[in-house]
Formats: structure tokens, C-alpha cells, sequence
């Protein structure tokens, strides 16, 4: 029993020496106990800037191009909770008739709204629709309503259009002036100064060539009376 207890000691006494040799030969060859960064990274992962995603034409030129007819096609997605008739009753969520322009989140008589959808402050503009759109639970965190967002900027103009036609809303943004793309040709002409004026002074270059040019005969020219 002895015998066979001092081979087991033994050799668990032989594992560690080996593992503690293993440990100290990795830690002088491989740097295991001060890792270094390499020179150059196998990939780069480049986190989008805040705002990249959102590039594009601007909501109030989207809502200018847009259809409520799109619009009604996208929101059969809501149809299951929102109901949108004029004097329609209100079901999971609160009748969306006339929506627009109204307070956030006290528009529905007798719809029970989050405390923070009611607390928001501010109306349903075209901005706090697309951002509500876009996120309810960013616009909200405590809000209700469990539909993820529509991703797509044309999708929310679109849905605003259609809410705009079932109850009206504030008139809707111009659209901002878009600015020429850079290294675009500019028009012919354009930028240029005034040509010369008919019955203008003649500078020097050109009074010089007048002179070479060819003169009307006698008998060409109007007798005057």
C-alpha cells in the first residue's frame, strides 16, 4: 500500500515539475507573462461615425418625393394594433386619426399611455414622428408599444405622408437647397461678368480690327434726305 502510495505521490510530484518547466520555457520564449501588441493588426474593424448611417437626402426632401399611397402599404404593419378611422376606437394602441401635430402621447382620449410617451413633452412634428418611427423605444424607453422601427428613411416619410392624409397635419418642411457636388462642371457661362453692352466704346483691340474690316462702297451706301 505504501509502495503504491509513493508511485502516485511520485508522479503527481513529476506532473508539477513538468508543468512549472513547460510554464517558465513559454514565458521566456513566448512572452506569456507580457503579451505584446503586433505591429500590424490582422483587421481593422472601423466603427461607423455616429450619424453615417442616417446619409442621405434629409427627411423633409424624402417627405417632398414621398407618396401617402406608399405609405398606406407600409402601415398595414401597425393595422394589428392601430386603428387609423376617423372616430375609430382605440385597440392595443390608441386611434392614429389625426395624429400629427398634436401632444405626444395625449392625442387618443382614454388610451392609457406610458408614462414616458405621455411625459415626453412636445407635439407630433415631422422629426419626433421619423424619430419615433425610426425607434420607439429610443424616442421612449419605457413605451408600450413593442414594434421595433422601420430602418428605412424613405419607409417613415412615406407613413408620416399617410398619417398626414387621415386627419391632416403642420404643412410640410422645405426641403433644403442641395449644394453642387464637389468638382462638378460649372454651367457655360455662369458666374461670368457682363458681356459687352451694344453701342459700348470699342476698346483698342477691337477698334483696330473694325479697320481691317471690309468698308461698304459708295453705291452702297443710304443716300439721306
Amino acid at each position: 500500500m505504501n509502495d503504491r502510495m509513493n508511485t502516485i505521490f511520485g508522479w503527481v510530484l513529476a506532473c508539477l515539475i513538468v508543468g512549472w518547466g513547460l510554464s517558465a520555457i513559454s514565458s521566456r520564449v513566448f512572452h506569456a507573462d507580457d503579451p505584446e501588441s503586433p505591429e500590424e493588426p490582422g483587421y481593422v474593424i472601423e466603427a461607423a461615425e455616429e450619424g453615417e448611417a442616417d446619409a442621405g437626402p434629409s427627411f423633409a426632401t424624402l417627405l417632398a418625393s414621398g407618396s401617402a399611397e406608399a405609405g398606406e402599404a407600409i402601415f398595414q404593419k401597425c393595422t394589428a394594433c392601430h386603428s387609423i378611422a376617423q372616430g375609430g376606437s382605440n385597440g392595443i394602441g390608441p386611434n392614429l386619426w389625426g395624429v400629427l401635430g398634436k401632444p405626444i402621447g395625449q392625442h387618443a382620449a382614454g388610451f392609457a399611455y406610458s408614462s414616458d410617451l405621455s411625459g415626453h413633452g412636445g407635439v407630433w412634428d415631422y422629426e419626433n414622428i421619423n424619430d419615433w418611427l425610426k425607434s420607439p423605444r429610443a424616442f421612449a424607453s419605457g413605451t408600450k408599444m413593442s414594434f421595433a422601427g422601420l430602418s428605412s428613411a424613405e419607409d417613415r416619410a412615406n407613413v408620416a405622408l399617410y398619417l398626414r392624409a387621415n386627419g391632416g397635419g403642420p404643412p410640410l418642411p422645405e426641403p433644403e437647397a442641395e449644394e453642387p457636388a464637389e468638382g462638378a462642371e460649372q454651367v457655360d457661362g455662369a458666374g461670368e461678368g457682363p458681356g459687352p453692352a451694344d453701342g459700348a466704346e470699342a476698346d483698342e483691340m477691337e477698334a483696330v480690327g473694325a479697320m481691317g474690316a471690309e468698308q461698304p462702297t459708295t453705291g452702297e451706301q443710304r443716300s439721306v434726305d
